[in-house]
């Protein structure tokens, strides 16, 4: 046998790949306080630097740093827009009172004490047709402002809207994550939309549990963060009642969005039956960069109208949650870009090799590949489609002896495995519940870790039951 090229003798393998640049970002991020932009960025870099010295050819570094660059623009363009949108409607929801609005009719119809349930309902809810990202962008002024009201317990606020978001945004389609599963696994559209929902409710109502544990042991105060200063809450949490929006106005920027985005996920299959003009426009407004700008102009225009603005005052507003949005977007891309070059180092590759001769229940091996992958890099959605792919190759013509719907459930959950500091939405929570670092990782990665055990061995213990379902 001739001997390999000395730049494939001497590359390391994609497994001491993954872990050296795990080093790397806990290290550049705890030891050298670098800001989780550069460190997500170096690591990135590192990754396809590791990956071109199995390569040849002349270049092959340079080519592998502009693979960086490429990736982390792909990212951006993806989710700049997004993030930023749903920040301006989050800080013109919370200026105007309208965020406060909403919240004192859920108070009222539901009672203080049920507050934290109401805020895991509505995270359930908007997260099925939206990113986990945008709806927490759209929910965070709400517990800001009820903690503010009710002076306690904001660390549960916080946590009800993650326990109910995560989970539709990993099991239940339309949103993306889910919807690529269920077709790579052939799950039924249907199937997964009510079976994610009801599936859910029982690691939603867990979350919810541990939010309360965890913020009567470890409260958090309510602080200062970018574009929400505590003074603005302060005035408009003393407003009277009739110097408030009405609630319909107040809700119809968070609703709008859901609803445009939402007809347009369901009637897609419907787009041959529809008259020919109605596709097409449906398509376009359910778009989500152009229903969440229809609600930021909403928003905008509630905002002008409580403050008594003209337009050209009222924009300027946009200053800082545009600021503060520019951070995370910064955050998320380079997280995007070392996802890409993980995955190009043919981490699923060798994590399915290792996987073929374990042996393992095909629910447990399809949530356990799905962790690994997020650990790995930090999006549940490239988790998700990774885990589901190697998932369909492995299962072959004999299936998994179970029905799909648990490999599918199992993946989901597994995506939202130990959020930490490669992941965008540990950022996300983090910067704009303004929480610390350590006050992060003890409540909301604890949180998602907890949600997805109780998602496994709810999936595993139906898959033993129910091997078949029973609808």
């Amino acid at each position: 046998m001739p001997p390999l090229p000395l730049a494939l003798a001497s590359a390391p393998g994609p497994l001491t790949v993954l872990a050296l640049s795990v080093v790397l970002i806990v290290a550049a991020i705890v030891w050298l306080r670098l800001h989780a932009f550069f460190a997500l960025f170096f690591a990135a870099i590192f990754v396809g630097l590791m990956t071109a010295l199995g390569q040849t050819g002349a270049g092959r570094f340079t080519k592998a740093v502009e693979a960086v660059m490429a990736e982390f623009g792909s990212a951006a363009g993806k989710i700049g827009f997004t993030i930023a949108i749903a920040s301006v409607i989050g800080v013109a929801l919370m200026e105007s009172g309208a965020a406060d609005r909403i919240i004192r009719r859920f108070i009222a119809v539901l009672g203080e004490k049920r507050a934290p349930l109401a805020l895991l309902a509505c995270g359930f809810i908007l997260a099925i047709p939206v990113f986990f990202d945008t709806v927490f962008f759209l929910l965070v002024p709400l517990a800001r402002a009820l903690a503010l009201r009710t002076g306690k317990n904001y660390l549960l606020y916080v946590l009800a809207i993650c326990a109910g978001g995560v989970i539709t945004h990993g099991t239940v389609p339309p949103t993306p994550g889910p919807l690529i599963v269920a077709e790579t696994l052939r799950v039924d559209l249907g199937l997964s939309i009510v079976g994610g929902i009801l599936f859910g409710i029982l690691p939603a109502l867990g979350g919810l549990a541990f939010a309360h544990w965890i913020d009567a042991r470890h409260p958090v105060p309510l602080r200062e963060t970018a574009g929400s200063s505590l003074a603005s809450l302060q005035d408009v949490a003393n407003r009277r009642e009739e110097e408030l929006p009405g609630f319909w106005v107040s809700i119809a920027p968070v609703i709008l969005p859901v609803v445009l985005i939402a007809t347009a996920s369901f009637s897609a299959p419907f787009a041959g039956r529809l008259p020919a003009a109605a596709a097409p426009t449906i398509e376009f407004l359910g778009n989500k960069n152009v229903a969440l700008l229809l609600g930021a102009a909403v928003a905008l225009a509630v905002y002008a109208r409580q403050r008594r603005l003209a337009w050209r005052n009222a924009v300027d507003i946009l200053g800082p949650p545009l600021e503060t949005a520019g951070v995370i977007i910064l955050i998320t891309a380079a997280g995007g870009a070392y996802g890409a070059m993980i995955k190009n180092a043919g981490i699923g590759d060798s994590v399915r090799v290792l996987a073929e001769g374990g042996g393992m229940n095909y629910v447990f091996l399809a949530w356990l590949l799905a962790v690994v992958v997020r650990v790995a890099q930090g999006s549940a959605t490239v988790a998700m489609i990774t885990a589901s792919s190697i998932m369909l190759s492995i299962a072959g013509p004999a299936g998994f002896g179970v029905h799909v719907f648990y490999i599918y459930l199992a993946v989901g959950y597994g995506a939202s495995m130990l959020s930490w500091m490669n992941d965008s939405g540990f950022w996300v929570i983090g910067r704009l519940g303004g929480l610390t670092e350590g006050e992060t990782l003890r409540s909301w990665t604890m949180l998602l870790s907890l949600i997805s055990v109780l998602g496994l061995i709810q999936a595993l213990v139906a898959a033993r039951l129910w091997p078949n379902l029973w609808f």
